[in-house]
């Protein structure tokens, strides 16, 4: 089991600069959600309101793109993650999560993953290849996070919609976390892919609200943070079959007067968090582990986007264990929802307040 530490603010050095200069790149976005790269080095970012643009090299914001279905954009739904196809050079495939409106009622969602060809300023041959199986009237909680793995399998970070019970019934996809291949199939060797009554492409249970997903370069380890009730937001360490406890067990609190949720902390069969944090929220986004050696000393270490103070945390681990961490505030409050390592080997934040803007980190 991993080693569980407690974050609080007292407990993290802040650094206003770090040595670092923040460089806009892109600004005039409207409530941005995720970006990536191109391999020619533009960008791809989505607006939760329903659009996906081009960003080009210079920060020139393209027109919206054609073609993405209809999207449900109320409280936290909306178009959402976006990722590229592994072998995206040869067949343009771009991937995106987004809040799907029922087709005969119009107050109803869930969250949905489609693709589409890239060409030009427009998405064609879409198709949905995962959906929720049931939606519903609350625009909470949609997840959603998108990750290829190295064998080509996609994870799909889902929230719990805000029907709390259902992150234990493995019947359900609220509160979890998917492994599809690309067509959206589940693979044959999912935990619970011959289990009666399961999903079969459920590979880790038991979430709230997942938000950022990473591959450790080494390890080839999946790592999840995930948004908890009142001080209970979560780093993970996420391995197949695992239960992560929701709402069974938690560090967090009901918003309202702290009230204590579920049975406790820690229950038997139940995994702890790897790092937590409280006593108050401190919404964890978007993971990146750095590759770059642009950063010194930075190489190797975990990154956690936060919605509060304009910052970011830089874990760093031995094995499995937190062992330092330190929060890394920007002027301006941005709420930082995405970051990326970019072709350059620079990291690139997307905040979404107070503007919509793509930031760059320079040392």
């Amino acid at each position: 089991m991993a080693a569980l530490v407690w974050a609080t603010p007292k407990l993290m050095r802040r650094f206003y600069t770090h040595g670092l200069t923040v460089v806009p790149v892109a600004t005039g976005l409207d409530t941005p959600w995720a970006f990536v790269f191109l391999p020619d080095g533009r960008m791809l970012v989505t607006e939760r309101p329903g659009r996906m643009r081009i960003v080009e090299r210079d920060g020139r914001l393209g027109a919206p793109l054609a073609g993405l279905p209809p999207v449900w954009s109320q409280g936290e739904g909306g178009l959402m993650d976006v990722v590229l196809d592994p072998d995206f050079p040869h067949n343009q495939r771009v991937y995106w999560s987004f809040s799907e409106p029922d087709a005969s009622n119009a107050a109803l969602a869930s969250t949905a993953v489609a693709r589409g060809r890239l060409a030009g300023e427009q998405l064609s041959e879409v198709q949905v290849i995962y959906r929720q199986p049931v939606k519903t009237g609350d625009s909470r909680h949609f997840g959603s996070r998108l990750l290829f793995d190295r064998a080509g399998h996609l994870f799909v970070g889902l929230g719990d919609r805000f029907q709390r019970d259902d992150a234990q019934r493995l019947g359900s996809a609220h509160g979890k976390i998917l492994r599809l291949w690309p067509d959206g199939r589940a693979p044959a060797d999912n935990p619970f892919a011959g289990t009666p009554g399961a999903l079969p492409e459920v590979w880790s249970y038991g979430h709230r609200n997942v938000q950022g997903l990473a591959i450790h370069p080494q390890t080839g380890q999946l790592w999840a943070s995930e948004h908890g009730p009142r001080g209970g937001d979560e780093l993970n360490l996420i391995q197949p079959g695992r239960n992560h406890g929701w709402p069974v067990i938690t560090y967090g609190c009901e918003y309202k007067g702290c009230a204590p949720i579920g049975e406790g902390m820690a229950k038997a069969g139940m995994e702890q968090p790897v790092l937590w944090w409280g006593p108050e929220s401190t919404p964890p986004s978007a993971l990146l582990f750095v590759t770059s050696d642009r950063y010194p000393g930075w190489k190797g270490q975990l990154l956690v986007a936060t919605f509060r103070n304009g910052a970011f945390t830089r874990v760093t681990l031995d094995g499995q264990r937190v062992v330092a961490k330190d929060a890394v505030y920007l002027a301006g409050n941005e709420r930082v929802r995405d970051l990326k390592q970019g072709p350059d080997g620079l990291i690139y934040l997307l905040a979404n307040v107070p503007e919509g803007r793509i930031l760059r980190l320079e040392p």
